[in-house]
């Protein structure tokens, strides 16, 4: 059994009954809502939401909209789409607002199911038992969001440098492209906003790691990526030299 939360928001009750109890089957524990604004009232309101199942066609407010305002009250909540309007304007408007997932209805139970794992596993936000890195002396400890170097000197890191390195961890087997940091971090849409913000945030982290690319790699015309070097403080002590 799982466990993650989920709320299923949608407003036909036959399509809503049939997600929440194929979700409760496979061993989630399902809320739901029929409206988009009461749907953002939960939002707003709940500290232990995983995941939103979210169609598009909702009384209150509609999908985009309360993707939208989700962004930007939980920048790493992971969001689905599971609509009816699956024409490619509505997928790329979807995927390009900031959703992780985009499902067209019909769909198999099966395959949303599949989808919802895939989604949970890479999100940032879901629990995570990584602490620290370490990489040639360096020592990052994420609770205590704090850099300890191999010459003895220490510096703290704020919220957004550690969540940066957070989710490079989560994603270290590619290259994260920009916009999709700014995205899921920042809660913004990437293509109105700079990419300097970020830019700026990773090369103030780079001089708290120790200066250049040692531990963050520019990865050229698409973001960054985690170098090899480092790695999480459990992996290391268990696999020895």
């Amino acid at each position: 059994m799982s466990g993650e939360r989920i709320l299923v928001v949608e407003d036909d009750d036959a399509i809503r009954c049939g997600l929440v109890d194929a979700l409760s089957i496979a061993g989630y524990d399902v809320a739901e809502e029929q409206n988009g604004k009461e749907a953002l009232e939960r939002i707003r309101g709940s500290a232990g939401l995983d995941l939103v199942l979210l169609d598009v066609m909702l009384p209150g407010c509609d999908g985009f909209e309360v993707l939208h305002e989700a962004r930007r009250l939980k920048p790493t909540l992971p969001v689905i789409m599971v609509t009816a309007r699956g024409a490619e304007a509505d997928r790329v408007r979807g995927l390009s607002d900031g959703a992780d997932d985009y499902v067209v209805k019909p769909f198999n139970a099966r395959e949303l199911l599949a989808r919802v794992g895939a989604v949970l596993r890479r999100s940032p936000g879901r629990s995570n038992p990584l602490r620290a890195l370490i990489a040639d002396g360096i020592r990052i400890d994420l609770d205590r969001r704090e850099v300890r170097l191999a010459d003895g000197g220490c510096s703290d890191l704020t919220e957004r440098e550690a969540e940066i390195l957070r989710y490079l961890a989560a994603h270290r087997d590619r290259a994260v492209e920009r916009n999709e940091m700014l995205r899921h971090l920042w809660g913004v849409n990437a293509r109105r906003t700079s990419t300097r913000t970020l830019d700026m945030h990773v090369s103030r982290l780079r001089d708290k790691l120790g200066g250049g690319e040692a531990c963050i790699e520019t990865v050229r015309s698409i973001g960054y990526k985690l170098s090899d070097r480092l790695q999480p403080e459990e992996r290391a002590e268990t696999e020895g030299p």
